[in-house]
């Protein structure tokens, strides 16, 4: 198991953003954009990590978890992040449902790994 897969969060609460979505089949850039803003989240105030999957139709989960809805509005209203949005909408998603939830409890289990 790859444990460096799992976000680092502290103890609750913080707040976790889930962002679902459908790809679209167009490329133009969707790669280094999404390389661009993991690397400009983990630059902002309150930032705590992130989780992410996509499978093979497309479909992709992202959560990334942040210190207050602040830090989340703060991130909202970065220029960069703007227009990453702007392009999903405008070429990269089929569609997409975002949430944001306080997180009040987190449990976690690792099994050791085999030698």
């Amino acid at each position: 198991m790859d444990s460096s897969r799992f976000a680092q969060t502290p103890q609750p609460p913080y707040w976790a953003v889930i962002f679902s979505n459908q790809r679209s089949d167009a490329d133009g850039g969707y790669g280094e954009m999404a390389e661009r803003m993991v690397t400009l989240a983990a630059q902002q105030p309150g930032f705590l990590g992130m989780e992410s999957t996509r499978d093979a139709a497309g479909f992709g989960i992202t959560v990334s978890y942040w210190a207050s809805e602040a830090d989340i509005a703060a991130w909202k209203a970065n220029a960069e992040h703007q227009v990453a949005r702007q392009l999903g909408r405008a070429q990269w998603y089929a569609g997409f449902e975002l949430r944001v939830a306080r997180v009040e409890r987190a449990y976690a289990m690792r099994k050791p790994e085999a030698t």
